[in-house]
């Protein structure tokens, strides 16, 4: 393993300079290493592609074949928010796991709440609103703060509604007005739990809005509030859910391409901690600790390159795209109780944009059965039907004489670079799109079956509906076309093909936009940007 320092703290924020990004990666190329983890970017907007530092350091490794693992970013739950959307990369969204730590909160009038939080000790204090510590009677915020002792020894409930905002937010203006904690109410869907320095439980609306009904009825006797220390439950919670902050597409860049690729988990990971730095980095914070719970998409990356890095020991001829396309096509899309996976931010199931392929399964992905390869050439003609020019493309590329990076008579649509998902984003006329599959399962005489669920609102058909292998066949290619069987502006929706020889199960995300009905007046007229490629 080797590290390599490419960002600074300043701010209290990352601070990252492209010439150092690609200096790491030429150092780790160098180094020899199998797959780099880099849990960095920006968001929209984006940069072209061969005029960002990370994407032009993953096309190198990507040519030496070593595998990059992208987060995703956190500017999630809106659309189209996702970053490192190359399709060379892995792109790795952050989902939850199934711990959790309940909290109690027992008033004066003893109801009983649970809500989260990382409390060590009971605490027995006075509770109060946010009206008698903060100068608008609403925002829990330092501007706010009536004095420095409007809280002193109190906890106080704050609500994210009220000023819009965060827990560590309200924390930190609680504890400058000397009080003893928070209770912060935010919306189920977004609600999360870490440590903000002073002792803060989450709970949700509905529980905020009850414990504030005791406070304002409490008229003649003071509010208190009795708060046990956290407990840890594991396998009580539905998991995998998309983290609320967690970047959506489709990508900005290249919407034909699916980002993010696929998610792990991303939410209070126990992870490593440097002891110089107090668990929240606050400069007020002189904690110090060898571990911390920490959350994002910089903590789901890592276990998808742990991941990456046992299929290369296993795999070690396979290519970064063979390798992306074992994670992909085995992820999974439910929870533990078989239910669709939630979309954090939301009350609906994930969709695609969400979670990509779905969550990594690493055991299945060691025997994917079938994968979608590319090349470097591949993806320079992909650039190539970005739009870039020849001088652009070379700006990417590791020069080399083995690799053809001129675009004359080589481009390619990205909807039809072979990639282990197939995304429409306008569909105005019958499409047909082309993959090929490798058969690297150990039964090399095989014959897989497709089964295609249509997104709603198209008709989808693969030909042909079944692929044999064999020992001197072990490639096959395939045909999806789809076709509009609605009227519409452009709403996504989703279905999926799935491969299988009874053993493997090879799933492709199907995303697709019909977009057939006039906008704004203009006549939506036929694209040749997807052509219809069937061969006859």
């Amino acid at each position: 393993m080797a590290v390599y320092k490419v960002c600074w703290f300043k701010d209290l924020t990352g601070r990252c300079n492209d010439a150092d990004i690609l200096a790491a990666f030429d150092d780790a190329l160098h180094d020899g290493v199998h797959v780099i983890s880099a849990s960095l970017g920006s968001p929209p907007p984006l940069s072209p592609l061969f005029a960002t530092s990370t994407e032009v350091g993953s096309f190198h490794a990507m040519q030496l074949g070593v595998s990059t693992v992208f987060s995703a970013g956190n500017d999630g739950p809106d659309a189209a928010m996702v970053q490192n959307v190359s399709p060379w990369g892995v792109t790795v969204a952050a989902s939850t796991i199934d711990r959790r730590f309940p909290t109690v909160i027992a008033l004066g009038n003893n109801a009983s709440f649970v809500g989260e939080g990382f409390i060590v000790k009971d605490m027995k204090t006075p509770l109060v609103e946010s009206t008698s510590v903060f100068a608008d009677g609403r925002t829990c915020s330092l501007d706010q703060l009536v004095n420095r002792t409007a809280a002193s020894g109190k906890i106080v409930l704050c609500f994210s509604t009220m000023g819009m905002v965060s827990g560590e937010g309200a924390a930190l203006a609680v504890y400058a007005g000397g009080g003893s904690g928070v209770i912060f109410a935010d919306s189920s869907s977004r609600r999360s739990n870490q440590d903000n320095f002073l002792p803060t439980v989450h709970v949700n609306l509905r529980q905020g809005t009850h414990i504030l009904n005791y406070i304002q009825s409490r008229s003649r006797q003071r509010p208190t509030v009795h708060v046990s220390a956290s407990r840890t439950v594991v396998g009580s919670t539905p998991a995998p859910a998309i983290a609320y902050f967690s970047s959506r597409g489709p990508s900005s860049i290249s919407p034909n391409i699916l980002k993010p690729d696929v998610t792990a988990p991303g939410v209070n990971i126990l992870a490593a901690w440097p002891p110089k730095s107090s668990p929240t980095m606050l400069p007020l914070d002189k904690r110090s600790t060898e571990w911390n719970f920490d959350t994002g998409t910089s903590m789901s990356c890592p276990h998808v390159t742990g991941i990456v890095a046992i299929l290369r020991s296993v795999h070690p001829t396979w290519s970064p795209a063979a390798v992306k396309s074992a994670l992909m096509t085995t992820a999974y899309v439910h929870d533990d109780t078989s239910d669709a996976m939630l979309a954090g931010g939301t009350q609906k199931a994930a969709d695609a944009f969400d979670t990509g392929a779905g969550h990594v399964d690493p055991l299945p992905a060691l025997d994917p059965g079938l994968v979608y390869d590319a090349d470097a050439r591949d993806h320079v003609r992909f650039l190539c039907g970005l739009g870039y020019t020849e001088a652009q493309v070379r700006q990417m590329v590791l020069p080399s004489p083995a690799l053809d990076t001129s675009c004359a008579g080589g481009a390619i649509g990205d909807a039809d670079l072979n990639y282990p998902a197939i995304v429409l984003p306008e569909l105005r006329v019958v499409v047909t799109v082309k993959r090929t599959v490798t058969n690297v399962g150990l039964q090399r005489e095989t014959v897989y079956h497709a089964t295609v669920i249509s997104p709603q609102g198209t008709h989808v058909e693969v030909w042909p509906p079944a692929l044999a292998f064999s020992p001197r066949c072990a490639r096959a290619e395939y045909y999806v076309t789809v076709t509009p069987a609605k009227l519409s502006r452009g709403r996504y929706d989703f279905g999926e093909i799935v491969w299988s020889d009874g053993y493997h199960r090879v799933r492709t995300p199907l995303v697709v936009r019909v977009t057939n009905l006039p906008d704004a007046g203009v006549g939506a007229q036929p694209t040749n940007q997807h052509r219809d490629t069937t061969e006859y």
